[in-house]
């Protein structure tokens, strides 16, 4: 087996691969909505960037990936406000399946036949009209005031629209596929100086629509009952039905055979697949393994974990160790100490000293993180079994009695208590102190409740005793004695 693939099996784990194929389903996903549409290619061009800054991090130019980073961020920033029309309209075109699941091979079946002899029998009569057939870019964005009709397209339902008695025949109307979508929509007009003096609303609408998208729109005059074609900005005059069909079959992507369009469909959905697998697995591998690797050092604190209950640990050699990885610079640069865990097993610890030896499977690390050293490679700990011991309890006096001044007697409340601890721990101990009590300011009797000092940290007072006692203390004057 080749010592890359080794490698690669020896790191990857089955959280990278959900991971990889997470993304891969994204960037699918992505390629499947946006084909076809200008919002494609910027994307397109914000994910090249992006690789482009990888390289020039990796470069160690400092400088360029700054300004790369600024770039990316703007163009994101830019999409968002210049596209968020087209952005919210492609979603809201499209059900959670289109979104998530449907991959289209067939291709748009529109009635072109109907739609152009419509056209020229509206054109016969004077009846303006306007229609928008929408390309692969979103119309909705620059349509205003529109009403939802939803109906099949047909010559009656067209001639309908437009007739002058009809409230909403003033209006542009919008097929896609066979389906009339909306009607009386209102198109934004071109700003344009140099258009004849023949063009009306109409006209200037339709080429205001092409301005801003890869629509087709049909313009019927009700002057000279011509019929113009609207695309890109540019206008024509389409002499018969004939002609203005085979534009229609064009602009639809019936003028191919509907069969082979389909099969470079799959095809390119199958590149679309397998490319964006790659894509994801290499930067997946750059990010994990990468392509500079780092050192780093971090002090970890250890973890006893599976301790009988019945035992203590009184005494550690070590409470953390320093451990250095080694990891792609991204891996370094963004690690977290919290994911680097150091766990002992005491499973199989006995009562008195046992030696622990430092193994990589105590250790966890973040994937793609590799361990070089640790420090110290071995801990000492002494592991005891828990007992309980009754101890008198002293009071630990700390500084001077005031002159003059003597303590009578001293009462305590309560004078033993129970402890718990480690057995070997507590058969060499005879007493239990409480923290000091300074006696400087001791000048008439009285009472104060103090703390037990429980040394060492292991030892803790038996189930419901309080951890301090009250001193209750009588002192009286003492007579100092003078020279003759």
């Amino acid at each position: 087996m080749p010592l890359f693939l080794e490698k690669l099996l020896a790191i990857i784990r089955w959280q990278d691969v959900l991971d990889i194929l997470l993304n891969r389903f994204i960037l699918f996903r992505l390629y499947i909505i946006l084909r076809g549409t200008r919002l494609f290619l910027v994307v397109v061009f914000i994910f090249v960037l992006l690789i482009f800054q990888q390289i020039v991090s990796i470069s160690s130019m400092i400088l360029t990936h700054t300004v790369l980073q600024g770039i990316a961020a703007l163009t994101a920033i830019g999409v968002l406000i210049v596209f968020r029309y087209e952005i919210r309209s492609l979603f809201q075109a499209k059900g959670i399946k289109d979104i998530l699941w449907h991959v289209s091979t067939k291709p748009i079946v529109t009635p072109v036949e109907i739609i152009a002899g419509s056209v020229y029998q509206l054109a016969r009569k004077r009846i303006g009209a306007l229609i928008v057939l929408p390309g692969r870019q979103p119309v909705d964005a620059a349509i205003q005031n529109s009403v939802s009709w939803n109906g099949e397209v047909s010559r009656e339902m067209i001639e309908s629209i437009f007739w002058p008695d009809n409230p909403v025949h003033d209006g542009a109307a919008v097929i896609q596929g066979n389906q009339i979508n909306r009607v009386a929509a209102i198109l934004p007009l071109t700003e344009r100086s140099d258009l004849p003096m023949r063009f009306g609303t109409r006209h200037r609408a339709a080429i205001g629509l092409t301005e801003r998208s890869d629509a087709l729109v049909l313009v019927v005059s009700e002057e000279r009952g011509e019929v113009s074609l609207a695309h890109m900005g540019q206008v024509e005059t389409v002499k018969d039905a004939a002609q203005l069909e085979k534009r229609l079959r064009q602009h639809t992507g019936m003028a191919s055979d509907s069969s082979r369009r389909a099969t470079n469909e799959r095809r390119s959905a199958a590149i679309a697949f397998g490319l964006s697998l790659l894509v994801v697995s290499s930067v997946w591998y750059s990010y994990s393994l990468g392509f500079v690797r780092s050192l780093t050092t971090v002090e970890v604190p250890i973890e006893f974990v599976k301790r009988d209950t019945r035992l203590e640990i009184i005494e550690s050699s070590s409470t953390s160790v320093r451990i250095q990885l080694s990891g792609s610079l991204q891996l370094i640069n963004r690690l977290d100490p919290s994911q680097i865990k150091v766990r002992f097993d005491l499973s199989k610890a006995v009562a008195g000293r046992n030696s622990l030896t430092i193994t990589e499977d105590d250790i966890i690390l973040p994937p793609g993180a590799s361990l070089k050293k640790v420090e110290p490679s071995s801990i000492d700990i002494m592991v005891d079994t828990i007992g309980q011991k009754r101890l008198p309890v002293q009071v630990d006096w700390t500084g001077t009695l005031p002159p003059g001044i003597l303590v009578r007697s001293v009462r305590l409340d309560p004078e033993t208590v129970e402890v718990t601890g480690g057995q070997l721990l507590l058969n060499e101990m005879d007493t239990i102190y409480t923290a000091k009590v300074p006696v400087d300011e001791l000048q008439e009797s009285g009472e104060q409740r103090v703390a037990l000092a429980l040394v060492p940290a292991s030892l803790r007072l038996a189930p419901g005793q309080e951890n301090s006692i009250l001193i209750t203390y009588t002192v009286r004057p003492h007579q100092l004695s003078t020279s003759p």
